[in-house]
């Protein structure tokens, strides 16, 4: 009887822990492109290309509110104060009559989204290279910093 007991017992410790166990060689975990919170590489490149456009858009139409909708939290404050300043991406003597996404790719913050932008000031005009930094902010996307420079856009794949 006592036997039996241990038995019972036993398989009964057994099927307690098993799915712990299991669950630590990584058993029954979902893999990570099907964890909720991550998003496949194609959506990434997606909603960081309509978040910078949406920016570039909105600076060339010279939309403050449009401009500061598209970037996280944390850098709408500073945005009020800079944008139209005399240095701002929105400031009154800046036109930017050109601007293009040149490049996206993984980077170590998020997505960094590479731009070229054609700023015209009176009757010169020069472009300058920006990187964007996309990051996921719960269930959307925004603007989590801008920078001069950029990346060189990869070389296009060939068939």
């Amino acid at each position: 009887m006592r036997a039996t007991q241990r038995r019972v017992a036993g398989t009964a410790v057994l099927l307690v822990t098993l799915p712990s166990a299991l669950l630590g060689c990584g058993i029954g975990e979902q893999d990570e492109a099907t964890k909720p919170g991550r998003a496949p590489a194609e959506e990434a490149t997606a909603k960081s290309r309509e978040r910078v456009q949406a920016y570039l858009d909105a600076m060339a139409a010279k939309d403050v509110a449009a401009g500061r909708s598209q970037l996280c939290a944390p850098l709408q404050e500073s945005f009020d104060a800079a944008a139209t300043g005399p240095n701002g991406d929105f400031a009154d003597h800046f036109e930017a009559p050109q601007a293009q996404i040149t490049d996206i790719r993984p980077g170590a913050r998020g997505q960094e989204v590479s731009a070229s932008v054609s700023i015209t000031v009176g009757s010169r005009r020069t472009t300058r290279p920006l990187l964007f930094t996309v990051t996921r902010d719960g269930a959307d996307w925004c603007i989590s910093g801008e920078a001069p420079g950029g990346n060189t856009p990869a070389p296009a794949a060939t068939p």
